[in-house]
């Protein structure tokens, strides 16, 4: 799954009542060419099959599910842990990608939930129009994402101040003035490595997006503000493909890692095919996340 992505939630569940079941809703289809599901086992707390129901001329992947381990509050605290939130993802993801084999498919965020089968149903019929939409938009295509880092040789170790342990040598000692102009030389260096690090990346994504047949710029991952230059992600970016254009898309990558004016100063990473999580809310505009 795309590292992902901020998705656009396509309908507003309301929270299960607390007893009973309730109805996870995994992703909308066309009715004609609804997906066969047996085996695709969704979430290990469910109680019932994950299965199909028509709405007009679209099918909503549903699986009936216990609404006391479902609620708000009960799913904030499980998906709190990372173990978890891991487990749930994957079991979401696992139905969407099944969907989606078998045609074109518009995911649902994780944990969409319904009262009942019949509340679900209301809401996809209300956002049919839409949802028809989307489905014509992602159909023959399969989302790309590319992350681009900022890559360098290992930087000398820095200099000691002066008066410090092993500030300088009996030979060699090290300046007041020696060491701010090393200070500042390695202040430029993150600095130039940060330009052509998004120089770089910029031309990747111009490049990609001529094969794509829509783009959006999601939020770099960051380690926070004592991250190095090195290792930064300058671009997180989900393409929308056809299908038939996946070997281009791969070669083309394949060249920009080997241009020394790319490939020498971003690592670039692809992962997919995958479900077009990133263009679920319908819009080609880009989106910081």
């Amino acid at each position: 799954m795309t590292e992902s992505a901020t998705l656009h939630k396509p309908v507003h569940p309301r929270p299960p009542e607390p007893d009973g079941p309730a109805v996870c809703v995994f992703a909308v289809c066309p009715r004609n060419a609804a997906p066969a599901l047996a085996g695709v086992a969704g979430h290990a707390e469910g109680i019932g099959p994950v299965r199909t129901v028509p709405v007009g001329r679209l099918a909503v992947v549903v699986q009936d599910v216990p609404a006391a381990a479902f609620s708000p509050e009960e799913l904030r605290r499980r998906l709190a842990e990372r173990d978890a939130l891991e487990r749930h993802a994957r079991a979401h993801d696992a139905v969407v990608a099944a969907a989606a084999d078998a045609g074109p498919t518009v995911p649902l965020p994780l944990a969409t939930l319904y009262l009942s089968e019949e509340r679900a149903c209301q809401a996809v019929a209300r956002d049919a129009e839409r949802f028809l939409a989307v489905l014509a938009r992602v159909a023959g295509r399969a989302e790309w994402g590319v992350k681009v880092s900022a890559v360098d040789p290992a930087p000398p170790a820095p200099a000691a101040a002066p008066g410090s342990p092993g500030s300088g040598t009996a030979a060699a000692p090290v300046s007041g003035r020696d060491y701010l102009d090393r200070v500042r030389n390695r202040q430029r260096a993150r600095e130039d490595l940060r330009r052509s690090a998004v120089v770089a990346a910029e031309r990747v994504d111009a490049e990609l997006r001529r094969i794509a047949a829509a783009a959006r710029r999601l939020r770099p991952h960051d380690g926070g503000s004592g991250e190095p230059e090195r290792g930064r992600q300058v671009l997180n970016a989900a393409y929308l493909v056809e299908t038939h254009r996946a070997v281009e898309l791969a070669a083309r990558v394949a060249e920009l890692r080997r241009d020394p004016e790319v490939g020498g100063r971003v690592r670039v990473e692809v992962t997919g095919p995958w479900a077009p999580y990133s263009f679920a809310g319908g819009s080609d505009a880009d989106a910081d996340g």
